[in-house]
Protein backbone atom coordinates (compact mmCIF):
# COMPACT_ATOMS: atom_id res chain seq x y z
CA UNK A 1 0.00 0.00 0.00
CA UNK A 2 1.53 3.70 -1.33
CA UNK A 3 1.22 6.50 1.22
CA UNK A 4 2.58 8.66 -1.15
CA UNK A 5 0.59 11.84 -1.49
CA UNK A 6 -0.54 13.62 -4.45
CA UNK A 7 -0.57 17.43 -5.13
CA UNK A 8 -3.75 18.46 -6.19
CA UNK A 9 -3.17 20.24 -9.90
CA UNK A 10 -5.88 22.77 -9.12
CA UNK A 11 -4.88 24.04 -5.99
CA UNK A 12 -0.82 24.94 -5.14
CA UNK A 13 -1.04 24.94 -1.34
CA UNK A 14 0.26 27.50 1.20
CA UNK A 15 3.55 28.20 2.00
CA UNK A 16 2.37 28.44 5.89
CA UNK A 17 1.30 25.57 8.34
CA UNK A 18 -2.15 24.34 8.06
CA UNK A 19 -3.96 23.99 11.48
CA UNK A 20 -7.06 22.28 11.91
CA UNK A 21 -8.68 23.80 15.07
CA UNK A 22 -11.62 21.14 16.62
CA UNK A 23 -13.92 23.02 18.72
CA UNK A 24 -15.07 19.89 20.39
CA UNK A 25 -18.99 19.77 20.90
CA UNK A 26 -19.62 22.84 19.39
CA UNK A 27 -22.45 22.19 16.74
CA UNK A 28 -25.27 24.11 14.79
CA UNK A 29 -28.22 24.34 16.90
CA UNK A 30 -31.68 25.41 16.67
CA UNK A 31 -30.73 29.21 17.66
CA UNK A 32 -32.76 29.58 20.74
CA UNK A 33 -32.01 29.97 24.26
CA UNK A 34 -31.08 26.77 25.15
CA UNK A 35 -28.34 27.15 21.93
CA UNK A 36 -25.55 28.31 24.40
CA UNK A 37 -23.67 28.83 21.00
CA UNK A 38 -26.22 31.05 19.56
CA UNK A 39 -26.26 32.61 22.79
CA UNK A 40 -22.39 33.35 23.40
CA UNK A 41 -20.52 36.17 21.91
CA UNK A 42 -18.16 34.83 19.09
CA UNK A 43 -17.51 37.84 16.85
CA UNK A 44 -14.68 34.90 15.35
CA UNK A 45 -17.08 32.53 14.67
CA UNK A 46 -19.53 35.38 13.27
CA UNK A 47 -16.90 36.79 11.04
CA UNK A 48 -16.26 33.66 9.54
CA UNK A 49 -19.28 32.20 8.49
CA UNK A 50 -19.63 35.52 7.16
CA UNK A 51 -16.27 36.21 5.05
CA UNK A 52 -14.79 32.13 4.79
CA UNK A 53 -15.76 29.01 3.09
CA UNK A 54 -18.42 27.75 5.05
CA UNK A 55 -20.76 24.26 4.99
CA UNK A 56 -22.01 22.13 7.66
CA UNK A 57 -20.92 18.49 8.40
CA UNK A 58 -23.14 15.59 9.82
CA UNK A 59 -21.00 14.24 12.91
CA UNK A 60 -23.64 11.54 14.31
CA UNK A 61 -25.55 8.49 13.30
CA UNK A 62 -23.76 6.72 10.24
CA UNK A 63 -22.00 9.69 8.78
CA UNK A 64 -19.44 8.72 11.23
CA UNK A 65 -20.10 5.06 11.46
CA UNK A 66 -22.55 4.36 14.25
CA UNK A 67 -25.53 1.95 13.92
CA UNK A 68 -28.41 4.19 12.79
CA UNK A 69 -29.24 8.03 12.42
CA UNK A 70 -30.91 8.10 16.33
CA UNK A 71 -27.36 7.55 17.50
CA UNK A 72 -25.59 11.02 18.89
CA UNK A 73 -22.23 11.48 18.02
CA UNK A 74 -18.79 11.49 20.07
CA UNK A 75 -15.59 12.14 20.55
CA UNK A 76 -14.07 9.30 19.70
CA UNK A 77 -15.70 8.52 16.60
CA UNK A 78 -15.98 11.99 15.56
CA UNK A 79 -11.80 12.32 15.51
CA UNK A 80 -11.40 9.21 13.77
CA UNK A 81 -13.53 10.16 11.24
CA UNK A 82 -11.34 13.46 10.77
CA UNK A 83 -8.34 12.11 11.59
CA UNK A 84 -9.06 9.38 8.51
CA UNK A 85 -10.90 11.01 6.59
CA UNK A 86 -13.09 7.85 6.06
CA UNK A 87 -16.19 6.03 7.80
CA UNK A 88 -15.55 2.77 9.78
CA UNK A 89 -18.12 1.02 11.16
CA UNK A 90 -17.48 1.90 15.40
CA UNK A 91 -18.10 0.16 18.12
CA UNK A 92 -21.61 0.00 19.24
CA UNK A 93 -22.20 -1.14 15.59
CA UNK A 94 -19.54 -4.06 15.81
CA UNK A 95 -21.16 -5.02 19.19
CA UNK A 96 -24.87 -5.28 18.24
CA UNK A 97 -23.43 -7.40 14.60
CA UNK A 98 -21.58 -9.61 17.08
CA UNK A 99 -24.38 -10.38 19.46
CA UNK A 100 -27.15 -10.85 17.17
CA UNK A 101 -24.92 -13.15 14.84
CA UNK A 102 -23.51 -15.20 18.39
CA UNK A 103 -20.01 -14.52 17.35
CA UNK A 104 -19.21 -12.78 20.51
CA UNK A 105 -20.70 -15.94 22.79
CA UNK A 106 -18.75 -18.51 20.37
CA UNK A 107 -14.97 -16.68 20.91
CA UNK A 108 -12.65 -18.33 22.93
CA UNK A 109 -13.08 -15.27 25.18
CA UNK A 110 -16.41 -15.71 26.33
CA UNK A 111 -16.24 -19.32 26.78
CA UNK A 112 -13.04 -18.54 28.78
CA UNK A 113 -15.47 -16.36 31.33
CA UNK A 114 -17.74 -19.14 31.24
CA UNK A 115 -15.49 -21.97 32.14
CA UNK A 116 -13.55 -19.91 34.67
CA UNK A 117 -16.50 -19.14 36.53
CA UNK A 118 -18.26 -22.79 36.06
CA UNK A 119 -15.27 -24.70 37.42
CA UNK A 120 -14.64 -22.19 40.04
CA UNK A 121 -18.15 -21.60 41.65
CA UNK A 122 -17.12 -17.57 41.41
CA UNK A 123 -19.29 -15.28 39.90
CA UNK A 124 -18.91 -13.84 36.81
CA UNK A 125 -18.67 -9.47 37.32
CA UNK A 126 -19.45 -7.25 34.28
CA UNK A 127 -18.13 -3.73 34.88
CA UNK A 128 -19.79 -1.26 33.26
CA UNK A 129 -21.55 2.65 32.17
CA UNK A 130 -25.62 1.40 32.72
CA UNK A 131 -27.46 3.47 29.93
CA UNK A 132 -28.48 3.30 26.59
CA UNK A 133 -26.47 6.02 25.23
CA UNK A 134 -24.79 3.86 22.74
CA UNK A 135 -21.69 5.99 23.28
CA UNK A 136 -19.79 4.19 26.05
CA UNK A 137 -22.24 1.42 26.22
CA UNK A 138 -25.40 -0.07 25.92
CA UNK A 139 -27.96 -1.51 28.75
CA UNK A 140 -28.94 -4.25 25.55
CA UNK A 141 -25.45 -5.73 25.52
CA UNK A 142 -25.21 -6.20 29.12
CA UNK A 143 -28.59 -7.92 29.06
CA UNK A 144 -27.72 -9.76 26.33
CA UNK A 145 -24.77 -11.12 28.00
CA UNK A 146 -26.50 -12.01 31.06
CA UNK A 147 -29.27 -14.17 29.66
CA UNK A 148 -26.15 -15.94 27.70
CA UNK A 149 -24.30 -16.62 30.90
CA UNK A 150 -27.47 -18.21 32.51
CA UNK A 151 -27.71 -20.22 29.89
CA UNK A 152 -23.67 -21.51 29.54
CA UNK A 153 -24.41 -22.30 33.27
CA UNK A 154 -23.11 -19.73 35.09
CA UNK A 155 -24.73 -19.95 38.57
CA UNK A 156 -23.37 -16.52 39.84
CA UNK A 157 -23.24 -12.98 37.98
CA UNK A 158 -22.35 -9.70 39.65
CA UNK A 159 -23.05 -6.24 37.77
CA UNK A 160 -21.24 -3.16 38.93
CA UNK A 161 -23.24 -0.11 37.50
CA UNK A 162 -21.94 2.74 36.58
CA UNK A 163 -24.36 5.53 36.20
CA UNK A 164 -24.72 8.07 32.78
CA UNK A 165 -26.40 10.88 33.38
CA UNK A 166 -24.17 12.53 30.57
CA UNK A 167 -24.90 10.79 27.49
CA UNK A 168 -28.27 10.73 28.55
CA UNK A 169 -30.51 12.75 30.68
CA UNK A 170 -28.73 13.91 33.71
CA UNK A 171 -31.34 11.92 36.09
CA UNK A 172 -32.37 9.04 34.22
CA UNK A 173 -30.63 6.26 36.00
CA UNK A 174 -33.96 5.11 37.68
CA UNK A 175 -35.16 4.17 34.38
CA UNK A 176 -31.60 1.72 34.09
CA UNK A 177 -32.00 1.08 37.01
CA UNK A 178 -35.20 -0.83 36.80
CA UNK A 179 -34.38 -2.25 32.95
CA UNK A 180 -31.56 -3.92 35.08
CA UNK A 181 -33.48 -4.96 37.77
CA UNK A 182 -36.28 -6.58 36.13
CA UNK A 183 -33.56 -8.64 33.95
CA UNK A 184 -31.65 -9.83 37.02
CA UNK A 185 -34.67 -10.98 38.97
CA UNK A 186 -36.04 -12.47 36.04
CA UNK A 187 -32.96 -15.00 35.67
CA UNK A 188 -32.81 -15.78 39.38
CA UNK A 189 -34.25 -18.77 40.46
CA UNK A 190 -32.87 -22.07 43.17
CA UNK A 191 -29.78 -22.39 41.51
CA UNK A 192 -28.70 -18.87 40.11
CA UNK A 193 -28.06 -15.94 41.71
CA UNK A 194 -27.59 -12.68 40.12
CA UNK A 195 -27.36 -9.47 41.45
CA UNK A 196 -25.93 -5.99 41.52
CA UNK A 197 -22.51 -5.28 43.85
CA UNK A 198 -21.41 -1.68 43.37
CA UNK A 199 -21.63 1.31 41.57
CA UNK A 200 -21.49 5.24 41.39
CA UNK A 201 -21.58 7.84 39.19
CA UNK A 202 -19.05 7.42 36.08
CA UNK A 203 -17.45 11.59 37.03
CA UNK A 204 -16.72 9.99 40.35
CA UNK A 205 -15.74 6.45 40.04
CA UNK A 206 -13.93 4.28 37.54
CA UNK A 207 -14.46 5.82 34.61
CA UNK A 208 -11.15 8.25 34.53
CA UNK A 209 -9.47 8.79 31.33
CA UNK A 210 -5.92 9.93 30.03
CA UNK A 211 -4.50 9.88 33.55
CA UNK A 212 -6.36 12.83 34.51
CA UNK A 213 -7.21 11.79 38.07
CA UNK A 214 -6.42 7.99 39.04
CA UNK A 215 -8.67 8.56 42.66
CA UNK A 216 -11.62 8.24 40.68
CA UNK A 217 -10.57 4.28 39.79
CA UNK A 218 -8.92 3.56 43.18
CA UNK A 219 -12.77 4.51 44.37
CA UNK A 220 -14.19 2.28 41.77
CA UNK A 221 -11.58 0.00 41.95
CA UNK A 222 -12.12 -0.30 46.11
CA UNK A 223 -16.34 -0.53 45.68
CA UNK A 224 -16.21 -3.99 42.52
CA UNK A 225 -13.01 -5.54 43.89
CA UNK A 226 -13.27 -5.03 47.87
CA UNK A 227 -16.48 -4.41 48.78
CA UNK A 228 -15.71 -1.00 50.20
CA UNK A 229 -18.02 1.74 50.48
CA UNK A 230 -21.20 3.44 51.70
CA UNK A 231 -23.52 0.35 51.52
CA UNK A 232 -27.00 0.37 50.62
CA UNK A 233 -30.14 -3.08 50.35
CA UNK A 234 -30.24 -2.06 46.15
CA UNK A 235 -29.21 0.13 43.58
CA UNK A 236 -32.64 1.83 43.63
CA UNK A 237 -32.24 2.56 46.85
CA UNK A 238 -28.66 3.55 46.77
CA UNK A 239 -29.89 6.16 43.94
CA UNK A 240 -32.71 7.74 45.47
CA UNK A 241 -31.31 8.02 49.12
CA UNK A 242 -27.92 9.83 47.39
CA UNK A 243 -30.33 12.08 45.27
CA UNK A 244 -32.19 12.74 48.42
CA UNK A 245 -28.92 13.59 50.77
CA UNK A 246 -27.83 15.55 47.65
CA UNK A 247 -30.54 17.71 45.96
CA UNK A 248 -30.05 18.55 42.31
CA UNK A 249 -27.13 16.19 42.57
CA UNK A 250 -26.74 14.40 38.68
CA UNK A 251 -26.22 10.93 37.99
CA UNK A 252 -22.97 10.99 36.49
CA UNK A 253 -21.61 12.64 39.76
CA UNK A 254 -23.18 10.25 42.29
CA UNK A 255 -20.05 8.42 44.96
CA UNK A 256 -19.37 4.87 44.99
CA UNK A 257 -21.68 2.43 46.92
CA UNK A 258 -21.72 -1.32 47.54
CA UNK A 259 -24.97 -3.36 47.47
CA UNK A 260 -25.14 -5.62 50.70
CA UNK A 261 -27.22 -7.59 53.03
CA UNK A 262 -27.08 -9.27 56.50
CA UNK A 263 -24.11 -11.05 55.16
CA UNK A 264 -22.22 -8.08 54.19
CA UNK A 265 -21.10 -6.39 50.50
CA UNK A 266 -22.51 -8.92 48.03
CA UNK A 267 -20.21 -9.09 45.40
CA UNK A 268 -16.26 -8.51 46.05
CA UNK A 269 -14.53 -10.16 43.33
CA UNK A 270 -12.64 -13.03 44.35
CA UNK A 271 -9.80 -14.80 42.77
CA UNK A 272 -10.95 -17.84 40.56
CA UNK A 273 -13.32 -15.16 39.15
CA UNK A 274 -14.30 -13.35 35.91
CA UNK A 275 -14.62 -9.74 34.94
CA UNK A 276 -16.11 -8.57 31.78
CA UNK A 277 -15.55 -4.60 31.14
CA UNK A 278 -18.51 -4.04 29.31
CA UNK A 279 -17.87 -0.47 27.83
CA UNK A 280 -17.08 -0.68 24.20
CA UNK A 281 -15.32 2.40 23.56
CA UNK A 282 -11.92 2.87 25.15
CA UNK A 283 -10.90 6.08 26.31
CA UNK A 284 -12.57 5.39 29.90
CA UNK A 285 -11.78 2.29 30.05
CA UNK A 286 -7.93 1.71 29.76
CA UNK A 287 -7.49 2.97 33.23
CA UNK A 288 -9.44 0.51 35.16
CA UNK A 289 -8.07 -2.45 32.24
CA UNK A 290 -4.53 -1.58 34.10
CA UNK A 291 -6.04 -1.83 37.47
CA UNK A 292 -7.13 -5.27 36.65
CA UNK A 293 -3.97 -6.42 34.28
CA UNK A 294 -1.00 -4.40 35.12
CA UNK A 295 2.17 -6.73 37.37
CA UNK A 296 3.95 -3.42 38.15
CA UNK A 297 1.53 -0.71 38.69
CA UNK A 298 1.90 2.38 41.12
CA UNK A 299 -0.87 4.54 40.15
CA UNK A 300 -2.76 3.52 44.10
CA UNK A 301 -2.84 0.26 46.44
CA UNK A 302 -4.62 -2.24 45.12
CA UNK A 303 -4.94 -4.26 48.50
CA UNK A 304 -4.73 -8.01 47.96
CA UNK A 305 -5.21 -8.63 44.32
CA UNK A 306 -7.92 -11.33 43.15
CA UNK A 307 -6.55 -13.81 40.48
CA UNK A 308 -9.80 -13.19 37.88
CA UNK A 309 -9.84 -13.43 34.33
CA UNK A 310 -10.67 -9.95 33.01
CA UNK A 311 -11.92 -8.97 29.26
CA UNK A 312 -13.14 -6.25 27.93
CA UNK A 313 -15.95 -5.70 25.47
CA UNK A 314 -13.87 -4.49 22.71
CA UNK A 315 -9.33 -4.04 22.80
CA UNK A 316 -9.05 -0.73 24.12
CA UNK A 317 -5.63 0.21 23.30
CA UNK A 318 -4.51 -2.49 20.42
CA UNK A 319 -0.23 -0.88 20.86
CA UNK A 320 -0.50 -1.43 24.74
CA UNK A 321 -2.64 -4.98 24.21
CA UNK A 322 -5.21 -3.62 26.97
CA UNK A 323 -6.54 -5.65 27.33
CA UNK A 324 -5.04 -8.74 26.64
CA UNK A 325 -8.53 -10.59 25.87
CA UNK A 326 -11.67 -9.32 24.66
CA UNK A 327 -15.02 -9.87 23.01
CA UNK A 328 -14.93 -7.90 20.11
CA UNK A 329 -12.08 -6.94 17.33
CA UNK A 330 -12.53 -2.87 17.49
CA UNK A 331 -12.96 -1.22 14.38
CA UNK A 332 -9.16 -1.58 11.55
CA UNK A 333 -8.34 2.02 11.05
CA UNK A 334 -5.68 2.59 8.71
CA UNK A 335 -3.86 5.49 6.47
CA UNK A 336 -4.98 8.07 8.73
CA UNK A 337 -3.94 11.96 7.71
CA UNK A 338 -0.97 11.17 10.68
CA UNK A 339 0.50 8.10 8.85
CA UNK A 340 0.24 10.31 5.27
CA UNK A 341 1.90 13.11 6.78
CA UNK A 342 5.23 10.97 8.45
CA UNK A 343 5.23 9.31 5.29
CA UNK A 344 6.07 12.32 3.72
CA UNK A 345 8.17 14.47 5.90
CA UNK A 346 5.77 16.83 6.59
CA UNK A 347 5.83 18.27 10.46
CA UNK A 348 2.93 17.89 13.00
CA UNK A 349 1.85 19.21 15.98
CA UNK A 350 -0.86 17.86 18.22
CA UNK A 351 -2.16 19.42 20.97
CA UNK A 352 -4.63 19.64 24.09
CA UNK A 353 -5.82 19.74 27.38
CA UNK A 354 -5.44 16.46 29.12
CA UNK A 355 -9.14 15.90 28.67
CA UNK A 356 -9.05 15.73 25.06
CA UNK A 357 -4.82 15.18 24.29
CA UNK A 358 -6.10 11.21 23.16
CA UNK A 359 -8.53 12.95 20.82
CA UNK A 360 -6.08 14.63 18.78
CA UNK A 361 -3.43 11.70 19.33
CA UNK A 362 -4.69 8.16 19.89
CA UNK A 363 -8.24 8.49 18.02
CA UNK A 364 -6.91 11.16 15.64
CA UNK A 365 -4.48 8.31 14.80
CA UNK A 366 -6.76 5.67 14.54
CA UNK A 367 -6.62 4.50 18.12
CA UNK A 368 -3.51 4.03 17.59
CA UNK A 369 -0.95 5.00 20.56
CA UNK A 370 2.53 7.11 20.58
CA UNK A 371 3.70 8.59 17.03
CA UNK A 372 4.21 7.32 13.32
CA UNK A 373 7.62 9.25 13.65
CA UNK A 374 9.55 10.54 16.41
CA UNK A 375 11.41 12.84 14.28
CA UNK A 376 8.63 14.47 13.11
CA UNK A 377 5.75 14.44 15.54
CA UNK A 378 4.76 16.78 18.57
CA UNK A 379 2.56 16.03 20.84
CA UNK A 380 1.42 18.49 24.08
CA UNK A 381 -0.91 17.87 26.82
CA UNK A 382 -1.61 20.76 28.96
CA UNK A 383 -2.56 19.16 32.37
CA UNK A 384 -6.41 19.99 33.03
CA UNK A 385 -7.97 20.97 36.14
CA UNK A 386 -9.81 19.04 38.05
CA UNK A 387 -12.53 21.31 39.28
CA UNK A 388 -15.71 21.17 38.09
CA UNK A 389 -16.19 22.10 34.34
CA UNK A 390 -18.89 24.56 34.79
CA UNK A 391 -16.39 26.37 37.83
CA UNK A 392 -13.67 26.91 35.07
CA UNK A 393 -15.89 27.04 32.08
CA UNK A 394 -12.85 28.47 30.25
CA UNK A 395 -10.80 25.52 31.15
CA UNK A 396 -7.43 25.30 29.99
CA UNK A 397 -8.59 27.37 26.36
CA UNK A 398 -5.71 29.96 26.98
CA UNK A 399 -2.92 28.01 28.16
CA UNK A 400 -3.27 26.41 24.70
CA UNK A 401 -3.92 28.93 22.77
CA UNK A 402 -0.45 30.44 24.72
CA UNK A 403 1.65 27.26 23.13
CA UNK A 404 0.46 26.68 19.74
CA UNK A 405 1.48 30.78 19.10
CA UNK A 406 4.28 30.13 20.44
CA UNK A 407 5.07 26.89 18.20
CA UNK A 408 3.45 28.39 15.32
CA UNK A 409 5.94 30.94 15.52
CA UNK A 410 8.83 28.46 15.39
CA UNK A 411 7.86 27.64 12.08
CA UNK A 412 8.94 24.04 12.64
CA UNK A 413 5.07 22.52 12.23
CA UNK A 414 3.47 22.33 8.92
CA UNK A 415 0.27 20.94 10.44
CA UNK A 416 -1.25 21.64 13.76
CA UNK A 417 -4.13 20.22 15.26
CA UNK A 418 -5.77 21.90 18.29
CA UNK A 419 -8.64 20.86 20.20
CA UNK A 420 -10.91 22.84 22.39
CA UNK A 421 -12.56 20.72 24.74
CA UNK A 422 -14.64 23.74 26.76
CA UNK A 423 -17.66 23.36 24.84
CA UNK A 424 -18.04 19.17 25.38
CA UNK A 425 -16.65 19.21 28.95
CA UNK A 426 -18.80 22.11 29.93
CA UNK A 427 -21.73 21.52 27.91
CA UNK A 428 -21.94 18.19 30.09
CA UNK A 429 -22.46 19.53 33.12
CA UNK A 430 -25.74 20.83 31.91
CA UNK A 431 -25.01 24.47 33.44
CA UNK A 432 -26.08 27.14 30.27
CA UNK A 433 -24.57 30.24 31.88
CA UNK A 434 -21.19 28.30 32.08
CA UNK A 435 -21.03 26.70 28.72
CA UNK A 436 -22.20 30.34 27.30
CA UNK A 437 -18.80 31.49 28.64
CA UNK A 438 -17.26 28.40 27.64
CA UNK A 439 -17.82 28.74 23.69
CA UNK A 440 -17.22 32.55 24.60
CA UNK A 441 -13.50 31.56 25.88
CA UNK A 442 -13.11 29.34 22.54
CA UNK A 443 -14.11 32.00 20.32
CA UNK A 444 -11.50 34.36 21.66
CA UNK A 445 -8.85 31.79 21.25
CA UNK A 446 -10.05 31.42 17.64
CA UNK A 447 -9.48 35.61 17.46
CA UNK A 448 -5.84 35.05 18.59
CA UNK A 449 -4.75 32.03 16.59
CA UNK A 450 -6.24 33.22 13.06
CA UNK A 451 -4.09 36.21 12.49
CA UNK A 452 -0.97 34.36 13.33
CA UNK A 453 -1.43 31.83 10.92
CA UNK A 454 -2.64 34.57 8.43
CA UNK A 455 0.69 36.16 8.97
CA UNK A 456 2.72 32.95 8.68
CA UNK A 457 0.90 32.41 4.97
CA UNK A 458 -0.99 29.42 6.64
CA UNK A 459 -4.35 28.06 6.56
CA UNK A 460 -6.92 27.70 9.32
CA UNK A 461 -9.84 24.87 9.56
CA UNK A 462 -11.99 25.88 12.40
CA UNK A 463 -14.49 22.06 12.67
CA UNK A 464 -16.19 20.64 15.12
CA UNK A 465 -16.44 16.72 16.06
CA UNK A 466 -19.98 16.47 17.66
CA UNK A 467 -22.73 19.13 19.12
CA UNK A 468 -23.28 19.19 22.67
CA UNK A 469 -23.58 23.29 23.70
CA UNK A 470 -25.74 23.91 21.05
CA UNK A 471 -28.57 21.89 23.03
CA UNK A 472 -28.79 22.70 26.74
CA UNK A 473 -32.27 21.70 27.31
CA UNK A 474 -34.52 18.66 26.62
CA UNK A 475 -36.68 18.84 23.25
CA UNK A 476 -39.91 17.73 23.56
CA UNK A 477 -40.36 16.30 20.19
CA UNK A 478 -44.36 16.23 20.48
CA UNK A 479 -44.81 20.01 22.03
CA UNK A 480 -42.15 21.06 19.67
CA UNK A 481 -40.75 23.09 22.52
CA UNK A 482 -38.38 22.26 25.99
CA UNK A 483 -39.61 19.79 27.48
CA UNK A 484 -40.17 20.90 31.38
CA UNK A 485 -39.74 19.83 34.71
CA UNK A 486 -42.31 19.92 37.77
CA UNK A 487 -41.94 23.46 38.29
CA UNK A 488 -41.56 24.39 34.68
CA UNK A 489 -38.31 25.24 33.84
CA UNK A 490 -36.15 23.52 30.92
CA UNK A 491 -34.86 20.25 31.89
CA UNK A 492 -30.63 20.63 31.63
CA UNK A 493 -29.65 18.65 28.29
CA UNK A 494 -26.04 16.92 29.34
CA UNK A 495 -25.61 14.66 26.45
CA UNK A 496 -24.23 15.18 23.08
CA UNK A 497 -27.00 16.51 20.45
CA UNK A 498 -27.67 14.89 16.57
Amino acid sequence: MSLTLKRLPSFPGVSGPTVVIVMDGVGCGRRDQGDAVFLARTPTLDGLEKTALFTELAAHGTAVGLPSDDDMGNSEVGHNALGAGRIFDQGAKLVNEAIRSGRLFEGQTWRTAVSRCVGSGEALHFIGLLSDGNVHSHIDHLIAMLRRAKSDGVKQVRVHALLDGRDVPETSALEYVDKLESALSGLCDADCDYRVASGGGRMKVTMDRYNADWAMVERGYDAHVHGRGRAFPSLREAVEKLRQETPGIGDQNLPAFVIADANGPVGPIRSGAAVVFFNFRGDRAIEITRAFEDDKFEHFDRGQRPDVFYAGMMQYDGDLALPRAFLVSPPEIDRTLGEYLADAKVSQLAISETQKYGHVTYFWNGNRSGKFDDSLETYIEVPSDTLPFEERPWMKAAEITDRVVTELKTGKHRHVRINFANGDMVGHTGALEATILAVSAVDLMLARILPVVRALGGATIVTADHGNADEMFEWDKKAKGFSLDAHGQPRPKTSHTL
